[in-house]
C-alpha cells in the first residue's frame, strides 16, 4: 500500500521560506519537499551561454532565460527553478519569482554532479514540466554525454523522448523549432 501523499509544508510556507533564504542558496518545491538546487559550475553556466545564443541566432523573437521561476505540477503546486526557460521576448514582464507556465514553450536542465540530479533532472523535473503542460523539456545530461528532448505532454507526462549523443544534430519540435548542433557540448563536457 502506499503511503498518502503529505507535502512538507503548502506551497505558500515554501513561498515565504524561499523569499527569506540566502543569495547564496536556491530552493524549489518538488513533489511535495523542499529541494536545495546546487548553484551550475563554469561548465554549466557555459552550457546555458551557449543554447542561449544558439536560440537567439534561429529564434529572435524568443529568449532562453537562466535560472527562471515556474509554477510546476499539478495544480501549479510546484515550484521548479529551471535552469533555462524559453519564452517570446518580453513574456515574463509583470510576472513575479515563480511564473505561471503558459507562454513558456521550453524548460531546459543541465545535470550536476550531486547526488540528486537522477531523481531531480531525469524523473521528477519532466513530470512536473509536463503537468504544467510544458511543450518541450531539453535535458543536457553530462554524466552520459547526451541530450534528451522530451515533447509530447500528455496526462503529466511526456509520451515521446528522443536521446542523442553529444555532437548529434538535435531538432526541438513545435513550437521551438530550432535545430541545435551540439558538437560545442563536447568542449564543456568535463
Amino acid at each position: 500500500m502506499t503511503p498518502e501523499y503529505q507535502p512538507q509544508m503548502s506551497v505558500e510556507e515554501f513561498e515565504e521560506l524561499e523569499r527569506h533564504a540566502p543569495e547564496t542558496v536556491w530552493l524549489e518545491f518538488i513533489n511535495g519537499r523542499v529541494v536545495v538546487k546546487p548553484m551550475g559550475d563554469g561548465n554549466h553556466r557555459e552550457m546555458i551561454a551557449w543554447l542561449q545564443r544558439t536560440c537567439m541566432q534561429h529564434r529572435p523573437d524568443l529568449w532562453l532565460h537562466a535560472e527562471s521561476g515556474l509554477k510546476t505540477e499539478r495544480y501549479r503546486k510546484g515550484r521548479a527553478r529551471a535552469d533555462g526557460v524559453l519564452i517570446k521576448v518580453g513574456g515574463l514582464k509583470g510576472h513575479g519569482e515563480w511564473s505561471e507556465s503558459e507562454g513558456a514553450l521550453m524548460a531546459v536542465e543541465v545535470t550536476s554532479y550531486d547526488s540528486d540530479t537522477n531523481k531531480r533532472d531525469r524523473v521528477e523535473k519532466p513530470d512536473g514540466y509536463a503537468a504544467a503542460g510544458i511543450p518541450v523539456y531539453l535535458l543536457i545530461d553530462r554524466d552520459d554525454c547526451s541530450v534528451v528532448v522530451f515533447n509530447q505532454p500528455e496526462d503529466g507526462r511526456y509520451r515521446h523522448e528522443e536521446k542523442l549523443p553529444f555532437g548529434a544534430v538535435v531538432n526541438l519540435p513545435e513550437p521551438v523549432n530550432i535545430t541545435l548542433d551540439t558538437e560545442p557540448l563536447k568542449e564543456f563536457a568535463d
